[in-house]
């Protein structure tokens, strides 16, 4: 069925015993050339919306050190259209197998295919990492590219939590951050983000998905976008964002988005992206596993919580350290949901304070 969808790779381009040595990415893929390859045991694949963006972003990711022994990707070719009827059954068909796409686009508005992936499922929890807030609550002012309109006006499947981050406030209007601060999602402006970029994993854990639009970054750190910033994010803070997207459990998606490579000259952008890539492919090798289904790798502790008068449950995992709260669900047979926290989180309430994060939790859940 891919086959339909896909065009494989030029092989004068991309022929890895010519060019690239055996450490490095480009001699340890799977490629789809001829035909598709067998992607059995394969757990990520590498997808091009625009032949010219993704092959330019190839040729720089190949070139790095591949260290990750044992992952098998494959890299899938380009979209033969990059109409949504194309993009959204070859995303399904590789979630249903068990494969986590790395989509390599253009234009920002694909990431709704990206998220229309994922329709049959009840629920999707999403990560916008971007400098705007695509959204507007002024029906006479939406832009084209305003895609989370679509999205939030969707109803499967169901947009459950967005949380967003790197934003800047001088691109954002008032009214769109009270829009989704009323439906208790949560927004990280780019300054808040730099206090503690360890705050920011706990929402990147509880995502499904995660849209990366490149215009997050500083116009000197990749300047091939259109209508760059002189301000944004350092290329080190955004890896260490991809890197926490790859160690989530829970995310199945990412997309990379905004990339014009006949602005790249010196090809900067091209070579940050496949850092970003890289990053994120060295967080999903260290996946610990232990989104928690049960309880048997987690340690428990009770928080006496006055303002609620009942006790807070909180989780923290064994093998990686990371915490949880238990949150009581007010309908359905679960009974609870446990979601993902920090260790600053717990601290607070251990003094009789709910964060803005777990006030959230609580306000969506029981």
């Amino acid at each position: 069925m891919l086959k339909n969808w896909l065009s494989p790779l030029p092989l004068d381009e991309f022929l890895p015993q010519k060019t690239y040595t055996r450490s490095q990415f480009g001699r340890k893929l799977l490629f789809y050339w001829k035909d598709i390859p067998s992607l059995e045991r394969v757990q990520i694949a590498i997808i091009g919306l625009d032949e010219q963006e993704a092959n330019t972003i190839r040729k720089q990711l190949y070139q790095l050190e591949f260290p990750f022994r044992s992952l098998r990707i494959a890299d899938l070719g380009n979209i033969r259209n990059k109409d949504h009827c194309f993009l959204i059954p070859v995303i399904k068909e590789l979630l249903d197998s068990n494969i986590l796409p790395i989509i390599l686009g253009r234009d920002i508005q694909h990431s709704l295919a990206q998220y229309q992936a994922y329709h049959l499922r009840k629920y999707v929890n999403l990560v916008v990492v971007d400098e705007k807030i695509h959204l507007s609550t002024n029906v006479k002012e939406r832009k084209s590219t305003d895609y989370l309109n679509t999205i939030f006006s969707k109803k499967k499947p169901r947009l459950f939590n967005i949380g967003v981050l790197g934003y800047q406030s001088h691109f954002t209007p008032r009214t769109v951050l009270n829009e989704l601060s009323e439906n208790n999602h949560e927004t990280i402006r780019l300054g808040d983000m730099r206090k503690d970029m360890t705050e920011i994993e706990p929402l990147i854990r509880y995502a499904d998905m995660m849209t990366f639009n490149i215009s997050v970054l500083k116009n000197s750190e990749a300047p091939a976008q259109l209508d760059a910033s002189p301000s944004g994010l350092f290329s080190e803070e955004a890896c260490q964002i991809c890197r926490y997207a790859g160690l989530s459990d829970r995310l199945t998606a990412i997309g990379f988005y905004g990339y014009q490579a006949d602005m790249d000259v010196q090809g900067q952008t091209a070579k940050t992206i496949a850092q970003l890539i890289w990053y994120f492919i060295e967080g999903y090798k260290q996946r610990k596993n232990d989104y928690p289904v049960s309880s048997r790798e987690l340690v428990e502790y009770i928080v006496e919580y006055k303002g609620k008068n009942q006790q807070i449950r909180f989780w923290k995992s064994n093998k990686s350290g990371r915490w949880w709260i238990e949150i009581p669900l007010k309908s359905g047979k679960k009974k609870t949901e446990m979601v993902p926290c920090s260790y600053e989180d717990y601290k607070l309430a251990c003094q009789g304070e709910l964060s803005f994060r777990l006030i959230r939790a609580y306000q969506k859940l029981s």
